[in-house]
Formats: structure tokens, C-alpha cells, sequence
């Protein structure tokens, strides 16, 4: 599971960060405070830090800075700030990246996932030897592939990272299909289906683990 420091002073955009990232797998924690911060850091391990410039009391250059003394965690600078001194500023102080507000979703996941491909860190989840590697795009069981297609890759792997969560077949489809497509939830159902024979037919068992919700979806359990 990837874990998410969110350190800004708007709890606001705390709540919209968190909103764009927990139904995609990743495990968030926020503080307003960049002193807190760099205490936690210094006391939990995190993947990423999205980091605010500018905060009341500790700019986001000076917090970048203590962490950079004692961490290598990838940090992504979050700012309304769009002049190009602050940007090389914040390079400077030891951040990865940079993205100014108002940022676009896709484009924020995006670099979360290539300072966390830069780092070395591979999204991998493994229940009982049934490995879902996102880096390689495959699913195995006892080293062996299970040939599934893009959409049930996807399907299972947001089941597999977030046990116990229940997504609807709405939820499913926004995720994958993306929010204006013309896709039925029987689709899901479908694409559940078959991923379930071919992951029964590996030898894993699959419907002690993923189980339909009636009326409303599917989730993953880790039993």
C-alpha cells in the first residue's frame, strides 16, 4: 500500500487530495503544520510527501530542507506560486517535483507515479503468493501469469489494495472507464466473471477472497 503524507494549511485542500487519492489505492495522512511534518516523517514511513509552500510559520522550502537532512522520501511541492525562481527554490531545497494550483488530477497522480518509479518503488501487492504487479502489469499465482485483460487487471488491482472497502459497480467503472463513459454496470459484472474463472483456474482461491456485495458491488477480503 502506498502511504501519502498531504501537509498543507487549507484543510480544504487537504480533504480534495485525500478525495482524489484513497479511491485509488493510496493511504493518506494530513497535517496543516510543517513542524508536524518533519516529525512525522522522522517517526513513520511514507512513499510520497505532497508538501505546501505556503504555509504559516514554516515555509514548505524550509520543511523540504529538515527532511532532505535525514529522509530520501520523493516530495512533490504543491503552490499557487508559478514564478519560475520559486520552482528552481524548491528543486534547490531537495524537492522531486513540482505542480502549481489549481493542478489537474490526472496530471497530479501522474507525477506521484513517476517520483515513485524514480525512487525505485514498485506498486506491488502479493495476498497468499497471488502477486498484482503494476510495474509489469501481471498477476501470478506461484510464479505462474494469469492472462487477464487491462480492465480486469484493474478491476482486481483496486479490490486487492484497498480490503474491506466496497466499491460499486459505479465506482468501478468511473475509475476505470473514466467519469463520462457510456458503460453499463453489468460490464463490471462481467469483467468479474471471467477474472474469477481465470483466477480459479490457477489454483488460487479467489471466492474466499473477493465476494460480491448484493445490490451494490464487490471488495476484497484478506483472510
Amino acid at each position: 500500500m502506498i502511504k501519502i503524507l498531504l501537509v498543507d494549511d487549507e484543510t480544504r485542500m487537504l480533504d480534495l487530495l485525500e478525495l482524489y487519492l484513497e479511491p485509488i489505492g493510496f493511504t493518506c495522512e494530513k497535517t496543516i503544520s510543517g513542524a508536524v511534518a518533519v516529525e512525522k516523517v522522522k517517526s513513520n514511513r511514507y512513499d510520497v510527501v505532497l508538501l505546501d509552500i505556503m504555509m504559516p510559520e514554516v515555509s514548505g522550502f524550509h520543511v523540504c530542507k529538515q527532511i532532505r537532512a535525514f529522509s530520501n522520501v520523493p516530495i512533490i511541492m504543491l503552490t499557487a506560486r508559478e514564478a519560475k525562481e520559486d520552482v528552481v527554490r524548491g528543486l534547490k531545497s531537495g524537492a522531486d517535483d513540482y505542480i502549481t494550483k489549481p493542478f489537474n488530477e490526472e496530471e497530479l497522480i501522474a507525477r506521484i507515479d513517476a517520483v515513485l518509479r524514480r525512487s525505485g518503488h514498485e506498486n506491488t501487492m502479493e495476498i497468499n503468493e497471488l502477486t498484482w504487479d503494476e510495474s509489469t502489469h501481471e498477476l501470478t499465482y506461484m510464479d505462474q501469469t494469469i492472462p487477464l485483460t487491462p480492465k480486469e487487471f484493474s478491476i482486481i488491482g483496486y479490490l486487492i489494495k484497498k480490503p474491506n472497502r466496497v466499491y460499486s459497480r459505479e465506482q468501478l467503472i468511473d475509475l476505470i472507464w473514466g467519469m463520462d463513459a457510456d458503460t453499463e454496470g453489468r460490464t463490471i459484472d462481467s469483467h468479474v466473471r471471467n477474472m474469477r474463472e481465470k483466477v480459479r483456474k490457477s489454483g488460487f482461491p479467489i471466492d474466499d477472497h473477493l465476494k460480491t456485495v448484493w445490490g451494490v458491488g464487490y471488495k476484497w477480503v484478506n483472510e
